[in-house]
């Protein structure tokens, strides 16, 4: 029962307890997104965006709202066989919302181009080169059978990058133990009005939007 999730206001996100700790809690709520609905265009359109944060991320937060309430009514009761079978339904929607919140930060309008400093000798060291790990997460995301996820995170006991892809919304930490650095949603709920059911263009699109100065403060965050 130590699955971790995020207690997220629309200004912060910090670590909370685990789930068998929710005496008292705050609700989680949909965290404003940091541009516009257009502002990622024409590589991501508005209606995507719209759709994907307001529908499908908010989704998540009120299911997750209302499984942890019931789990806090199990706990209380000490029915073990409940709690059990929350498990699934936290697990999927704090998933759906750890991922989605770590996702809108990982994009921006003024995003592209390659990152600086210690994350990109970090790649060259893991990679080989930049070119090198933008065609291995690239065929990972491409690669996810149904809906998922591409990951870059940081492994924290070998000092390294890696890549790794998690099926629906398992949340990276979680299920590998990779601290999230970039993740790439690969639903067709991320894509499909715009690039139907050629996923492959819009992971060719969306590296025009990637937001290396967020992805470089975690890395160097992660380090510490």
């Amino acid at each position: 029962l130590l699955f971790f999730v995020f207690s997220l206001s629309r200004s912060s996100a910090k670590l909370v307890a685990p789930l068998g700790c929710l005496v008292s809690r705050q609700k989680h709520t949909l965290p404003d997104l940091p541009y516009d609905y257009g502002a990622l265009e024409p590589h991501i359109n508005a209606e995507i965006m719209q759709l994907h944060h307001s529908k499908h991320h908010a989704t998540y937060v009120n299911n997750l709202n209302v499984a942890e309430e019931k789990y806090k009514e199990a706990l209380a009761k000490g029915d073990v066989t409940a709690q059990v079978s929350l498990q699934p339904a936290l697990k999927f929607n704090g998933g759906g919302h750890i991922n989605h919140t770590i996702f809108w930060t990982n994009l921006s309008p003024n995003g592209g181009g390659e990152p600086k400093g210690e994350l990109m000798e970090a790649i060259k060291r893991d990679f080989g080169s930049f070119a090198n790990f933008k065609e291995k997460l690239t065929a990972v995301s491409v690669g996810v059978q149904g809906s998922g996820w591409g990951w870059l995170g940081y492994n924290k006991e070998q000092g390294r990058l890696q890549i790794a892809a998690c099926a629906n919304q398992d949340p990276l930490q979680g299920t590998t133990g990779l601290i999230p650095l970039l993740g790439i949603d690969v639903w067709e709920h991320a894509y499909y009005l715009q690039y139907k059911n050629v996923r492959p263009d819009y992971l060719k699109a969306i590296w025009n939007v990637i937001n290396w100065e967020n992805i470089s403060a975690r890395y160097v965050s992660c380090k510490k």
